[in-house]
């Protein structure tokens, strides 16, 4: 069985936060952006992929069907 810490603290944002927010706000833009350039990166291979085996459509669709489920998959390991 997994546990998860679902401990819920609510910290309160002022003038006193020392820039805390913007931090925060820049490490969420980063993580995004490095997940964007991998997300982009695996399309480019599957891209890839597709000419250099010269699939047809059935074959290209079930290949990113595949991938989509790796992802989905990837998802719910990280929750």
């Amino acid at each position: 069985m997994q546990r998860r810490n679902i401990e819920t603290r609510t910290t309160k944002i002022g003038p006193d936060d020392a820039g805390l927010n913007d931090l925060l706000t820049a490490a969420r833009m980063d993580e995004r952006r490095a997940r964007m350039e991998a997300m982009a990166a695996r399309l480019d291979s599957l891209a890839g992929r597709i000419t250099s085996r010269q699939l047809g459509y059935k074959e290209a669709s079930e290949l990113l069907r595949q991938e989509a489920i790796n992802v989905a998959n990837a998802i719910g390991e990280i929750l």
